[in-house]
């Protein structure tokens, strides 16, 4: 038998399963997923940040597995500049050599530097985010 506070749990996570997998919701993602410039990524906290209320990390990261060819699903990655995708995609290192073949440098930890390559769509940008454009910003990488 299952406790109160267990049950709430799985409820909200059947909840939120049913929102994953509905084509509007999957489309927010995909649509913003798209614009993402060669040689640029997002995060998945990014992403959920960005679509709000209802969109966590980890539903990006679901709703990402499930892309198909239209969306350049490599484009997103972690919090810490690193693919994530190793445990579910063969071979483990395609995202990241997808992502270097855009140009994209990671270091000897598999990190890329998020300052340098984030991008954040026109719209959402701050004055803290610098643009697109911002190449201004030191690298870590020496580059």
């Amino acid at each position: 038998m299952t406790n109160d506070k267990e049950w709430r749990r799985k409820s909200a996570e059947t909840d939120a399963n049913a929102e994953v997998n509905s084509p509007g919701y999957r489309e927010r993602v995909f649509e913003i997923v798209r614009r993402i410039p060669t040689g640029r990524v997002m995060t998945y906290g990014q992403l959920a940040e960005i679509l709000g209320e209802g969109y966590t990390p980890r539903t990006v990261g679901f709703v990402m597995h499930a892309a198909d060819d239209t969306v350049p699903w490599q484009r997103v990655i972690n919090s810490q500049g690193a693919c994530s995708t190793g445990r579910v995609i063969l071979p483990v290192d395609l995202q990241q050599r997808m992502l270097e073949s855009e140009g994209v440098v990671f270091n000897e930890k598999g990190r890329c530097d998020l300052s340098r390559y984030r991008w954040t769509p026109e719209e959402f940008a701050t004055a803290d985010d610098g643009g697109e454009d911002d190449d201004a910003q030191p690298s870590l990488f020496g580059g």
